[in-house]
């Protein structure tokens, strides 16, 4: 009985150690489809998140300076897309693939100029990594420390979908990004900014995407690679699909898919199962999860629509 419960608290563990990125992605993602942007580069502002949070914690020894700038990685990128999308009315699709290809190229590319050549970066040591909150309050193996004691900045991802969900649904901002990706022209009718809505909902989206990459390149990983983030942004994008385009039903479909990235990881303690076909668990049940609701979810109508002005 004790080893069920314990190997119950590990899967809990796992789960809240596989959520977070996919959760600051997702919510960032909501930002900006309810606005009507559809951003499908979280992936590549994911991994240049990785990258630069890392980079910034070795050589300052800082995680939550070293977060932030992982967010703000994501930002600069969540801005191209904006100036790409917004201001010239690109194809959101292609700006988006484009950034899935140009901020992991990047990342290589810098990574292997600052490190002799190479794509890894240096890992980084215990102290410069995000804190675990309750480190240290339970006793090591015990149910309850397997449980709680996991990285602050998880229990930050809560509190983040609490105050998004605020955000769209309790405040004048809120109210005027869930109109502009319904009805943009009805909204500027009304004096509403439309552009610059989109802008700050497509930023919000990219610093969402980089503190999410940071995240695994300073809790989970402790350093930087090519494929550090092997289709966490899609997954993300899955989970809003699932979600309805909520914080909150996101938030749900991440502990899911988290969930299962911890089963993963505790199926891989044993040799009763090829790691080839334990490694397809996130991404079957993403496909499962797509094909079974993605027709019960409903698009922001003007999401993917360029705006313009009337004359």
């Amino acid at each position: 009985m004790e080893t069920i419960i314990s190997d119950l608290g590990l899967v809990i563990n796992a789960t809240l150690i596989a959520m977070p990125p996919l959760l600051y992605a997702a919510l960032g993602s909501c930002f900006s489809e309810r606005s009507g942007v559809i951003n499908i580069g979280v992936e590549g502002m994911m991994t240049i998140g990785a990258f630069v949070g890392v980079v910034v914690a070795y050589f300052t020894g800082n995680p939550w300076f070293s977060f932030f700038c992982g967010g703000l990685a994501g930002a600069a990128f969540g801005l191209l897309h904006a100036i790409a999308c917004v201001s010239f009315g690109a194809d959101q699709t292609i700006s988006g693939t484009a950034i899935n290809f140009l901020a992991p190229g990047l990342a290589v590319f810098l990574c292997k100029a600052m490190f002799d050549g190479s794509s890894d970066s240096p890992s980084i040591d215990t102290a410069s990594k995000l804190p675990r909150l309750l480190d240290g309050v339970f006793p090591v193996g015990s149910f309850w420390n397997n449980v709680l004691n996991t990285y602050s900045a998880a229990y930050l991802a809560f509190i983040a979908v609490i105050v998004v969900w605020f955000v769209f649904y309790k405040t004048r901002f809120g109210m005027r990004l869930r109109a502009a990706g319904e009805h943009p022209e009805a909204c500027a009718t009304l004096g509403i900014n439309v552009f610059r809505v989109r802008y700050i909902c497509v930023i919000l989206s990219g610093f969402l995407s980089g503190l999410g990459g940071a995240y695994v390149t300073l809790a989970t990983v402790s350093q930087f690679r090519p494929a550090i983030i092997v289709g966490q942004g899609f997954i993300a994008i899955a989970a809003v699909i699932f979600g309805k385009f909520s914080p909150h039903g996101a938030m749900l479909a991440c502990l899911l898919f988290g969930l299962c990235t911890g089963l993963r990881t505790i199926a891989s303690q044993g040799n009763w199962i090829s790691p080839n076909l334990i490694s397809m668990i996130p991404y079957v049940v993403t496909v499962i999860t797509l094909v079974l609701f993605v027709g019960h979810a409903r698009v922001p109508a003007a999401n993917g629509k360029p705006f313009e002005k009337s004359k």
